[in-house]
């Protein structure tokens, strides 16, 4: 039987070694395919004809996934934050139902912090595996009216022919959907000022600075992860409002800003002692970069804005995002 695209998949599973393929535990609610990106070299000769020969080489082993926009989740978005930013440790709230997991964006930290995934792929012809995947880079983005969706490309060591790990379950999740805004002068706080009628749109653009490292170690593939510069961008679409001419004035005057952006989902069954609720929390420092001109939205102007993430010394802090689901360890 030839291969179905409806019967396509994805399977994640966390390494509790990086690099050593574990049997997978979970269902990614979305779509993407591996991609098999070994480099094949033909070398230049000279041997009297016109054509290369057949003779060729692999010299170096990778592989990749592009999983594309789909709606994040309370439940699922943290494997991506946990690829690429931290492997975070879940802390109960209180006695609540609700479990917090901060992944807050590298500032000295020189190895990675991140955890490794197992990423199985493909349909029911042929399925494929990844080892020691990683997320260079992410994008959360949330439009009026719609769903928060988020992107992540994948990065991994190789790709291998392997049957995919029977009886997964699919997990049950909950998207999220639409948050407020507060945005304050910099500060050690987030979250004081709330900012009513204005947000139309938001997006968070991480690169998380993880590139693997490919040393002599008698093997294709890469050996480790080296952490550098990580990047954090947030654009903002602001209704043109005060708040609007507030935060063009700021950038005018180079002043720097902390931004929280909040998002709340159903109500735990038990409340805790910091969250009542799924909650998803992006919380930037960092100076405008750029205002662009005034826009139009269903004949309303509108303004947008790219707010470049920071240190800053004074907040003496960069970004992090905060998950709180019911889940004491991911799947």
């Amino acid at each position: 039987m030839s291969g179905i695209k409806a019967l396509r998949k994805i399977q994640l599973a966390r390494e509790t070694t990086a690099g050593a393929i574990t049997a997978a535990t979970t269902v990614w609610r979305g779509m993407g395919t591996l991609e098999d990106k070994r480099e094949t070299k033909f070398p230049e000769e000279d041997v009297g004809i016109l054509p290369i020969t057949s003779r060729n080489y692999v010299p170096k082993l990778f592989g990749s996934i592009a999983m594309d926009s789909v709606e994040a989740t309370y439940e699922q978005a943290p494997h991506i934050f946990e690829a690429a930013i931290k492997a975070a440790t879940p802390a109960q709230d209180g006695s609540g139902s609700g479990y917090i997991r901060i992944y807050p964006f590298p500032i000295t930290a020189t190895q990675p912090l991140n955890k490794t995934y197992t990423i199985e792929g493909g349909d029911n012809q042929q399925a494929e595996v990844m080892e020691y995947a990683y997320v260079p880079d992410f994008t959360l983005e949330w439009k009026a009216g719609e769903a928060w969706m988020i992107t992540a490309n994948w990065e991994g060591r190789q790709i291998a022919k392997q049957a995919f790990t029977g009886s997964v379950a699919i997990p049950t999740v909950e998207e999220v959907l639409a948050p407020k805004i507060y945005v304050d002068p910099v500060s050690s706080t987030y979250g004081t000022t709330l900012k009513t009628l204005t947000l139309l749109g938001v997006k968070l653009e991480y690169k998380s600075g993880l590139i693997p490292k490919f040393t002599a170690e008698g093997e294709l593939y890469f050996s480790f992860l080296q952490q550098v510069r990580p990047e954090a961008t947030m654009t903002l679409t602001f209704e043109h409002n005060d708040t609007a001419v507030a935060e063009k004035d700021a950038w005018i005057a180079k002043t720097a800003r902390n931004v929280r952006v909040l998002a709340e989902g159903s109500t735990f069954t038990t409340v805790g002692s910091a969250y009542s609720k799924k909650t998803q929390i992006i919380d930037l420092t960092g100076k405008y970069e750029s205002f662009g001109p005034l826009g139009d939205q269903d004949g309303n102007d509108v303004i947008e804005a790219v707010l470049k993430g920071a240190y800053d010394t004074t907040a003496a802090f960069f970004g992090r995002i905060i998950n709180v689901n019911t889940l004491s360890a991911l799947p």
